[in-house]
């Protein structure tokens, strides 16, 4: 094999590596965070990808998917749809202030041994019984609770549809949400179960992450107030993630729960 070729090669796999090992990431992303007018749309996609914010994998599911209006009411949205690699669906915003989109989902996974192979599962807490056999050994059984989420302001914001649930991994914000800015620190608290949920790590990362080599994320730490503040470093569409686990499960079945919490962000200009 020639020296030259050799080195393309090396040099290729070298790249590649670090993309291969990216875990995909789950996102719902707006055409705009914010509005005005007395009857605006958006358009929202919903999806899985390994590269932020480019549909390259799995279509969101929208089954879990709750909109809370400006004055804390449930609102629908419109012209749903599900194809391969994202779904869509418009919201029309006939309400002044802040909507919040989620997506809110749980379940349980298990791992066991059967016959001497490990064997693994997941799926809804009423399967559970019927999916794992009674000879299974070693059974371990393990709650999820996630939370993907995005903003949207009609002319002036207000907070009342960001009121904490009290359940999961939750933000809150402290800085609006959306009116974030290029350059100046913004500040949220993360709360766990309607607590403040301390010493948790969160990260950043802008979007169009296909188009560069690193991922870039800026990180920060939650106090034990739960708070912790982010600085932006250019305009555009972050990605914030958070991760924890603990044994407060909720469920008969599971000895812990993983929790995790994820929002898009809309960064404007200076």
């Amino acid at each position: 094999m020639h020296k030259r070729t050799l080195k393309w090669i090396v040099l290729a796999a070298a790249i590649a590596a670090p993309l291969a090992v990216q875990a995909h990431k789950m996102w719902l992303l707006p055409s705009a965070t914010n509005v005005a007018g007395a009857d605006p749309w958006v358009t929202v996609d919903a999806a899985i990808s390994n590269d932020l914010f480019h549909p390259d994998h799995h279509a969101a599911s929208l089954e879990q998917l709750v909109i809370t209006a400006p004055d804390g009411q449930t609102a629908k949205p419109a012209n749903e749809a599900v194809g391969k690699y994202r779904s869509v669906f418009d919201l029309q915003l006939n309400q002044q202030g802040t909507y919040k989109l989620a997506l809110v989902s749980s379940g349980l996974s298990a791992s066991y041994e059967l016959d001497g192979q490990k064997r693994r599962w997941r799926g809804k807490a009423d399967e559970l019984r019927s999916a794992i056999p009674r000879a299974a050994k070693n059974v371990q059984v393990t709650a999820s609770s996630n939370r993907v989420e995005t903003f949207i302001s009609n002319g002036k914001p207000n907070d009342t549809a960001l009121k904490p649930t009290g359940q999961g991994l939750e933000l809150v914000p402290v800085t609006r949400v959306t009116d974030l800015v290029a350059g100046e620190p913004a500040t949220f608290q993360l709360l766990l179960d309607g607590r403040p949920a301390g010493d948790l790590k969160v990260s950043a990362i802008a979007g169009a992450t296909r188009y560069r080599n690193a991922q870039d994320a800026i990180t920060a730490q939650t106090g034990s107030d739960g708070k912790f503040r982010l600085t932006w470093p250019h305009a555009g569409m972050y990605w914030i993630n958070a991760t924890t686990q603990d044994d407060n499960s909720g469920s008969k079945f599971a000895s812990k729960r993983r929790l995790s919490y994820t929002a898009t962000l809309e960064v404007l200009p200076e």
